[in-house]
């Protein structure tokens, strides 16, 4: 199986990226909205069809990012359907017992309520991967005192859902605060200092009905967003740049077609950052395009005007990244880099000159 662990620093959220090798259908749990770029860029970059956005509960930190999953892949939007009627958005309600099926994997769907009522475990079918959410966490569990949650609940969810599974099965929660990736079945019944070891259920329950926690900073703004599955307010899907469709790499680098740059060369600012000598080579140049190499940019920012967008062009497209890098750092807001370089240019036959052609 196809399989990426994606983190949030902002909100400690992990999400989860599923494929299956032979059809390339896919999986994405627990997206965060902020990220959605990095993530649907990592989709396409892996070949990757997006056929179901999950998220294991109604988050109380963080904005899904299950709306513009389906508005970017047309992919159906998961979750437990015990949120009842104050849910829109989501049109695959999941209950226990259900599978989420993509190419020739599933998950099985285990309710696991407590910290919120309609709070799921997401199970591999070789039940050696769970997704926990915020139910079970690496030594630790969800807190149980807002949206419906309930300790004994909880403590029944872990102890017969989960703990029921082998104990190689690994566990990936919907957080972690110190950096641990993943744990196991087997751990976190002999070590969560809430529920393992010999912990009966009034154990677990004093334990989370003391455990005085502020509520969290975002629930104001998270819980009207994720019933409705994450779409704003407004109903619009954010836009990366309003004077061309850039996109985003999951490097983080900001990427525009050939095509549309051909189309747009009397809008833009076309900047070569190869060397000198190579316009002299076979792909040559694009009428208009100021040169300036890479190595020379730090020490030319001021001298190139911010009136256009600004388009890096280099032979493949790596230099060019990076002085897009440059570019940011130096004030520049509207720019990106030119996918596949002079190279991709050359492949789509669009026009070039060459200088030392009478």
């Amino acid at each position: 199986m196809i399989f990426r662990q994606l983190f949030d620093a902002a909100s400690s959220t992990y999400t989860y990226l599923l494929g299956c090798p032979a059809t390339r259908q896919a999986v994405i749990i627990d997206p965060v909205f902020e990220q959605h770029l990095r993530d649907h860029a990592l989709i396409e970059e892996l070949g990757l069809r997006l056929t179901t956005s999950l998220d294991t509960h109604c988050h109380a930190d963080h904005v899904t990012g299950a709306w513009l999953m389906q508005q970017a892949t047309a992919c159906r939007i998961g979750v437990s359907r015990r949120y009842g009627a104050a849910l829109q958005g989501a049109d695959l309600l999941l209950d226990h017992g259900d599978r989420v099926t993509f190419g020739q994997h599933h998950l099985e769907v285990r309710a696991t309520p407590g910290h919120t009522d309609g709070c799921i475990t997401y199970v591999s079918d070789d039940h050696h991967m769970a997704f926990t959410g915020d139910c079970l966490l690496i030594r630790g569990a969800g807190r149980c005192d807002f949206q419906q949650g309930h300790a004994g609940t909880l403590y029944h969810s872990i102890t017969e859902q989960i703990f029921s599974l082998p104990d190689d099965c690994l566990i990936f929660p919907g957080h972690d605060y110190s950096g641990r990736t993943m744990s196991s079945v087997g751990e976190e019944r002999a070590h969560n200092p809430r529920i393992g070891g010999h912990a009966d259920e009034r154990d677990f329950v004093g334990f989370m009905e003391n455990l005085n926690l502020p509520h969290p900073k975002q629930l104001a703004v998270a819980l009207p967003a994720n019933l409705r599955s994450g779409q704003p307010a407004d109903g619009k899907m954010p836009r990366l740049a309003d004077w061309g469709p850039v996109r985003q790499t999951y490097a983080g680098l900001l990427e525009i077609e050939p095509e549309w740059v051909s189309e747009h060369l009397d809008e833009v600012l076309l900047l070569d950052v190869r060397q000198h000598e190579e316009m002299d080579e076979r792909l040559g140049r694009i009428k208009g395009a100021r040169i300036l190499p890479l190595s020379e940019l730090k020490a030319h920012l001021s001298e190139i005007p911010q009136d256009r967008p600004v388009i890096t062009v280099c032979h493949a497209g790596m230099r060019s990244g990076q002085a897009t890098v440059i570019l940011r750092q130096g004030g520049f807001t509207r720019l990106a880099n030119m996918r596949g370089g002079m190279l991709m240019w050359h492949q789509l036959g669009l026009p070039v000159e060459h200088p030392a052609t009478p």
